[in-house]
């Protein structure tokens, strides 16, 4: 990426500056875990197993740990690494559950969390083409995130998507006893896991209002999770549901914040539901596609 200033008709190129330790990276997220991430941050540098964790981070929509790792050279595999700590995570859920109730002086059960979700990012500010390349697979949690920092006090964080052909890694864990609890516990969802709850209608369905909440924004991107497929920009703005007959649509708002002239929205502020927020569409067609965009799109503003 490069990044320039202007001065009238002119760009004046803006250099990296680059980070001189990883802590620099690390108080960084830390201090923005919810901005950067829509994480909850929990601990930093937590030992276990003789292994130490930079971050320890918790995700309250998917209702999991994620463990968060910053690097300033290339000369490491993500892979092995990243097996390693789902691995470890996944043999010693109590002492995470402890370390959360402690640090956040909070109540949380093992049975609430999701420990299929699991995740491990690594944070550096480049990637080889190999560390994406062994990274990509479609059921593997490990994410990629870039950071640079400019001359200018400016910050660009990216997250480096998988690619639409992903392998599934699991035929490479098949012989490894070593690793049983990650081949058998984690799962990371894909839209086409939401495809067998739908009916080919819903499923074209969902695919026009997909295409129109991507539309909305630059950036918007797709995260399938277990109950629904999230949209986010920064945080979620808006969760589907895909059934049968038709789809559930939730707008990431607060009730009494949504301009809702036609009354179209459901409020369920104060009923169990899965997705985020407290307004709920029913969508059986297309007819209110653009009037539900517009109220997609004031979560944007």
């Amino acid at each position: 990426m490069i990044i320039y200033n202007t001065t009238g008709n002119k760009l004046v190129q803006v250099k990296e500056k680059p980070f001189k330790l990883e802590l620099e990276i690390q108080s960084i997220f830390e201090s923005n875990l919810q901005n950067i991430m829509g994480l909850l941050f929990v601990k930093s540098e937590f030992t276990i197993k003789n292994k130490r964790i930079d971050t320890l981070a918790y995700d309250r929509q998917t209702n999991a740990f994620i463990i968060i790792e910053y690097k300033r050279d290339k000369n490491y595999s993500v892979v092995d690494q990243g097996l390693t700590y789902l691995n470890l995570m996944l043999q010693n859920k109590a002492e995470f559950i402890l370390t959360y109730n402690e640090t956040l002086k909070d109540i949380l059960h093992s049975k609430d969390v999701d420990w299929s979700q699991s995740r491990v990012a690594f944070v550096s500010p480049s990637f080889t083409d190999n560390q994406i390349s062994a990274s990509d697979f479609k059921d593997f949690g490990i994410e990629l995130w870039e950071i640079k920092q400019f001359e200018n006090n400016t910050i660009s964080i990216n997250t480096i998507k998988k690619s639409s052909g992903a392998p599934s890694i699991k035929p490479l864990l098949e012989n490894s006893d070593n690793l049983k609890e990650v081949k058998e516990n984690i799962k990371v969802y894909t839209e086409e896991d939401h495809y067998s709850n739908g009916s080919d209608y819903t499923i074209e369905l969902y695919e026009k209002f997909k295409s129109s909440i991507l539309n909305l924004a630059d950036g918007i991107e797709i995260l399938p999770q277990k109950y629904y497929i999230a949209f986010k920009k920064g945080s979620n703005i808006s969760d589907i549901e895909i059934q049968k007959k038709s789809l559930k649509i939730f707008i990431n708002a607060k009730i009494g914040t949504l301009d809702d002239p036609k009354g179209l929205v459901k409020d369920v502020s104060n009923i169990g539901h899965r997705g985020n927020g407290d307004y709920q569409i029913q969508i059986e067609n297309d007819k209110d596609l653009e009037y539900i965009m517009s109220l997609i799109k004031q979560i944007l503003l």
